[in-house]
């Protein structure tokens, strides 16, 4: 992982950088990390997909905060406020074969979401639901708080068992493959991680 002298770091280089371009509203700097350095790749100027992770080690609701500056209020916070509590994981459910990842649009004939402590499910798809095949192929984000790494990704493992989308494909059993994988869940793996698990490389 990532020190908290490392994580301060990049954070007071992504703060300086947004003071000096003047930028207001919600955004994100990609940084890759590799043998104790980082590397700026790029920054979205946006909301990430990803941003239920942050607000739930930090409890702050970022769309909340984005909309005040919309409407030219100041945040309700300041950056010595927030602080980050515990881990979060993220993955997202898309249409598609968790094989090929070719698309799976249709019908949802099944569908129940997983719930309790420290689970959080965004989503617009109901039974029923017809699944386009003209957009991006995602259909839902499953998001695990845990007071530590192992209890999120346990959390995860829960969820994911607990998810039913039936009448499409879905990439539910890859999520499920990583999350049990032990090379994820002893952690620090490199971008190359998923090829080697699905043998692409």
């Amino acid at each position: 992982g990532i020190s908290e002298q490392m994580r301060n770091k990049i954070g007071d280089r992504c703060r300086k950088a947004c003071i000096e371009i003047g930028y207001r509203g919600a955004g994100t700097f990609e940084f890759l990390y590799e043998n104790g350095e980082f590397y700026f790749i790029e920054m979205n100027t946006r909301i990430q997909v990803e941003h239920p992770v942050s607000e739930m080690i930090t409890g702050v609701d970022l769309v909340k905060e984005q909309l005040r500056i919309a409407a030219g209020q100041p945040l309700s916070i300041d950056q010595s406020q927030i602080q980050i509590r515990g881990h979060a994981i993220e993955c997202r459910i898309n249409a598609e074969d968790p094989n090929s990842f070719i698309p799976s649009p249709g019908k949802i004939e099944m569908f129940h979401p997983p719930g309790g402590l420290g689970v959080r499910w965004d989503s617009h798809i109901y039974a029923g639901y017809t699944v386009p095949p003209y957009y991006d192929s995602m259909i839902g984000k499953l998001i695990t708080y845990g007071e530590s790494r192992d209890e999120a990704i346990a959390r995860m493992r829960h969820a994911l068992d607990e998810l039913v989308v039936d009448g499409i494909k879905t990439n539910i059993p890859l999520q499920q493959r990583i999350m049990a994988d032990e090379n994820f869940y002893a952690g620090g793996t490199n971008i190359h991680y998923l090829e080697k698990k699905l043998g692409l490389s």
